[in-house]
C-alpha cells in the first residue's frame, strides 16, 4: 500500500496500480514523487508548504519538479539542482569545497552576491541562514527527500518575502521499512546513508542519517600552486527525526528535529570552517475535504558557524592567518493559514506569519604570527510580520484558471552594532546603528488556459527582500580585497512578469517562458577604489530572457533538456556609476543541461547528464572572467535481488577544469575534478 499525505486528503493506491501509471496527469500531484522510484514501497510524502501540495496558483508561472533524488554514493542535492538551467548558485563548486558563506542561490539573472534571492524551504520552513542568507546544502543530504518543486519568478504572497527570483521547495518522505547505502569514491571518500521508519499507533516515525568524508582535492588550479597548497578535506553528517500522529479523521500533528555538522578546509592551513545546525518544527493540520481547512506552524533554526582565513604571499610559498570568525545565529518563525470551505472548494487562502532573525559575528584579525591583535563584534536583529490573501478560481486541469494574491509586511531592524578594539588595548570603534522599520507590499496576478495538450500562461508580480544582517553589519576581507558593510541598505524590490507556453502529449513535453524583471535597490559589492569595496544599493538590475525545457520518453528512459538565456544589466549612478550597463557578477548569459535517465523498474538503471555553464564575470567591473565549462556525470545500477543493488557513478568524467573563483592576482580556484564512486544499497 502506498499512501501520500498531501494536506487535503490521504490518497491511497495499491502498488500495482502505481506500477501501471505511465505519466501523472498533473506534475503537482503527489504521485509524481514516485515517477522514478526504483523500488515501490510504503512511502508517506509529508508536505508542509501549506494546506495543499504546491497550490494551483503556482501553475500560472514556470515550474518544474525533480523526483529522482536517490540518496547515497556521493549524490548531492545542490548538484542535482544544477540540472535546471537558469538556477544559479553563487559559486560553481559544491558543499565539499566551496566556502559555506558562498552558497547562495538565485534564478533569472538576479544574483550578484552570496545572499539568496530565491526562497528555499523544507516542508514549508524557510532554510536560508538567519545571519547571512546563504544555504547549508550539505544539511539536506541527510534527509530522505521525495521531491523538489521549483517555481520561477516571485510575488507569491503565501511564500513570503525573499522569493524574488522564485521558490525552491524541498519535501521530505517518511519510509516504512529500512534502507541504507555505502559508497567509496576517489580520494579516499566515503559516503554512508540510512533511513528507518514505521507506524506507531495512529502515526508514523522515521529516522534518517548520513555521513560523508573525503581527503578532497587541491582547490588551486594546476600550474599556479605553491608549497602551501594541499588537498582540502571535508567531513559532514546529519541526523533527523520526524513524527506524524493523527489527531482525528481529518487532523494530524507533524514534528521534525534534525541536526547537522559540516567541516571543510580550503586547502591551506588556517582555513578550516565549521557549521553546526539544529532545526525543529511542529505543524498542526486540519484538512477535511470541501470544508474549512487550516494549518499552524512554528519553527526554530540554530546555527553556529566558524571559519578561518589565511593570507597567502605571492608565489604561494608562505602564509599567515588573516582572520578567525565565529557567527552564532537564530531564526524563529510561526505561520497560520486558513482555507475556508466555499461550496465544494477552497479557492481562498488567507494567513499571517512572523519571522525573526538574530545573529552576530565575532572576529579576531591583525595577526602577529599566530596571535591576533584586534577583535570585532557586529550584529543585530530583524523581524517581519506579514498577512496575505490569495484567490484562485477555475479548472486546475483543462480550461481557464486565474489567481490574484496580495501581501503586506511590516519589518523592523533592531539597533545594530559594531565594536572593534585592540585585544591588548583600547576600543577603536564603537558604533550603534539606529533601529529602522517600514512597510512593504507584494503580490501576483496570473492566468492559465489549458486544453488537452496546450497550456498558455501569464503572470505579473512584485516581491521584496530585507537585507541580511551580514550585508548590513559585517565587513569582510578576501585576500587583498576589503568589503565594508553598510547599515543603511534599503530593502530590494522586484517588479516582474512572464508569459509561457507548454505542450504535453504524454510522451513528449515542451515548455518555453519569456520573462522580464526589474530589481530596484539591488544589493551588490561595489568597487570604490583598488582593493576596496562596499555593499551598496544599485539603482536596479534589469534582467530579461528565455527558459526552454523539453522532455521525451524513450521506452524505459526519459531524455530531458533545459536551456536558459539571461540578459542582465546593471542600472547604476552616483558612487556606483562605473557599473552602469555592465553585467552583474557571477551570472552566465547561457546555461543548459541534457540528461538521460532510466525510469524502468527492472534490474538495470542508469543516467547521464551533460551540463554547460557559460562564461561569467567574477567581479562587478568585469575585469576578471571565469571561463565556460562543460561537464558530464553518469551512473549505472544493478539490482540483483529485491533488497540489494550495486551502483557506480562518476562526476565530471571529462575532468574538465571548472573555474569557481579567480583572485585579483589571477589565481584560479576550481570546482570538483573527476570523481568516481562505487557502492551498494540495501532496502527492506
Amino acid at each position: 500500500m502506498i499512501r501520500f499525505l498531501t494536506g487535503v486528503a490521504s490518497l491511497v493506491l495499491p502498488a500495482a496500480a502505481m506500477a501501471q501509471e505511465e505519466t501523472p496527469a498533473d506534475p503537482f500531484d503527489a504521485t509524481h514523487i514516485l515517477q522514478f522510484q526504483p523500488m515501490p514501497k510504503d512511502l508517506i510524502v509529508v508536505n508542509g508548504s501549506g494546506v495543499l501540495s504546491r497550490p494551483d496558483s503556482d501553475k500560472v508561472q514556470a515550474n518544474s519538479s525533480l523526483t529522482d533524488l536517490d540518496p547515497g554514493l556521493g549524490n548531492r542535492i545542490e548538484n542535482r539542482l544544477r540540472d535546471e538551467a537558469g538556477l544559479v548558485q553563487f559559486r560553481r563548486s559544491d558543499g565539499r569545497s566551496a566556502h559555506p558563506t558562498s552558497q547562495g542561490i538565485t534564478l533569472r539573472g538576479l544574483g550578484g552576491n552570496a545572499s539568496s534571492r530565491a526562497l528555499v524551504t523544507l516542508d514549508g520552513v524557510p532554510q536560508a541562514d538567519p545571519f547571512g542568507g546563504w544555504v547549508a546544502w550539505s544539511a539536506y543530504d541527510a534527509i530522505n527527500l521525495g521531491g523538489i518543486f521549483i517555481t520561477r519568478g516571485g510575488g507569491s504572497g503565501a511564500d513570503g518575502p525573499g522569493a524574488l527570483a522564485g521558490t525552491i521547495g524541498l519535501y521530505s518522505t517518511m519510509t516504512d521499512g529500512a534502507e541504507a547505502s555505502l559508497g567509496y569514491g576517489s580520494r579516499d571518500s566515503w559516503d554512508a546513508s540510512a533511513s528507518v521508519g514505521g507506524e506507531i499507533g495512529s502515526g508514523h516515525v522515521a529516522v534518517d542519517g548520513r555521513y560523508s568524508r573525503g581527503d578532497g582535492f587541491v582547490p588551486i588550479a594546476k600550474g599556479q600552486r605553491g608549497s602551501v597548497d594541499r588537498a582540502a578535506p571535508y567531513e559532514q553528517g546529519g541526523l533527523g527525526l520526524r513524527l506524524r500522529f493523527d489527531t482525528g479523521d481529518d487532523s494530524r500533528v507533524e514534528a521534525s528535529l534534525r541536526g547537522f555538522a559540516d567541516r571543510r578546509d580550503r586547502g591551506t592551513d588556517f582555513t578550516q570552517s565549521k557549521v553546526d545546525g539544529i532545526d525543529a518544527s511542529v505543524r498542526f493540520v486540519h484538512d477535511p475535504a470541501s470544508e474549512t481547512q487550516w494549518l499552524a506552524l512554528a519553527y526554530v533554526q540554530l546555527r553556529d558557524f566558524e571559519s578561518g582565513f589565511a593570507s597567502v604571499a605571492a608565489g604561494r610559498n608562505s602564509f599567515v592567518p588573516a582572520l578567525f570568525q565565529r557567527v552564532p545565529a537564530t531564526g524563529l518563525g510561526t505561520r497560520f493559514e486558513l482555507r475556508p470551505g466555499i461550496g465544494f472548494e477552497n479557492p481562498l487562502r488567507i494567513g499571517i506569519d512572523w519571522r525573526r532573525t538574530t545573529g552576530r559575528t565575532e572576529e579576531d584579525f591583525f595577526f602577529t604570527g599566530v596571535v591576533p591583535g584586534r577583535h570585532r563584534i557586529a550584529g543585530g536583529s530583524s523581524d517581519i510580520v506579514g498577512a496575505f490573501a490569495e484567490w484562485t478560481s477555475g479548472d486546475p486541469g483543462d480550461g481557464l484558471l486565474w489567481t490574484l494574491s496580495g501581501r503586506v509586511d511590516r519589518w523592523w531592524l533592531g539597533e545594530g552594532y559594531r565594536l572593534e578594539r585592540n585585544i591588548a588595548g583600547p576600543v577603536i570603534t564603537n558604533l550603534r546603528f539606529a533601529a529602522r522599520q517600514g512597510w512593504e507590499g507584494s503580490g501576483r496576478a496570473g492566468v492559465r488556459w489549458a486544453s488537452d495538450r496546450f497550456t498558455l500562461r501569464a503572470a505579473a508580480y512584485r516581491g521584496w527582500r530585507l537585507p541580511t544582517l551580514n550585508e548590513l553589519y559585517r565587513p569582510f576581507r578576501v585576500g587583498a580585497e576589503v568589503t565594508t558593510a553598510n547599515a543603511m541598505l534599503k530593502p530590494e524590490r522586484l517588479w516582474g512578469g512572464e508569459v509561457g507556453i507548454d505542450w504535453d502529449n504524454g510522451d513528449t513535453k515542451l515548455s518555453a517562458t519569456l520573462f522580464a524583471n526589474h530589481l530596484t535597490n539591488a544589493i551588490a559589492n561595489v568597487t570604490l577604489a583598488p582593493n576596496l569595496n562596499q555593499r551598496q544599493n544599485l539603482d536596479a538590475i534589469d534582467s530579461k530572457g528565455v527558459e526552454v525545457s523539453a522532455e521525451q520518453r524513450i521506452g524505459s528512459a526519459t531524455l530531458r533538456a533545459t536551456y536558459a538565456f539571461t540578459d542582465a544589466k546593471v542600472d547604476a549612478s552616483g558612487i556606483a556609476a562605473t557599473l552602469d550597463g555592465r553585467r552583474p557578477a557571477q551570472l552566465a548569459k547561457h546555461g543548459g543541461s541534457v540528461s538521460l535517465r532510466s525510469n524502468a523498474r527492472g534490474p538495470f538503471g542508469g543516467f547521464a547528464t551533460l551540463r554547460y555553464i557559460g562564461k561569467q564575470n567574477e567581479d562587478d567591473l568585469g575585469l576578471l572572467a571565469l571561463d565556460d565549462a562543460l561537464t558530464l556525470d553518469a551512473g549505472l545500477s544493478w539490482r540483483f535481488s529485491d533488497a540489494i543493488s550495486i551502483e557506480a557513478r562518476g562526476e565530471n568524467l571529462f575532468d574538465e577544469l571548472v573555474p569557481a573563483a579567480i583572485s585579483s592576482s589571477g589565481i584560479v580556484e576550481r570546482a570538483s575534478p573527476r570523481t568516481l564512486w562505487v557502492g551498494a544499497r540495501v532496502s527492506f
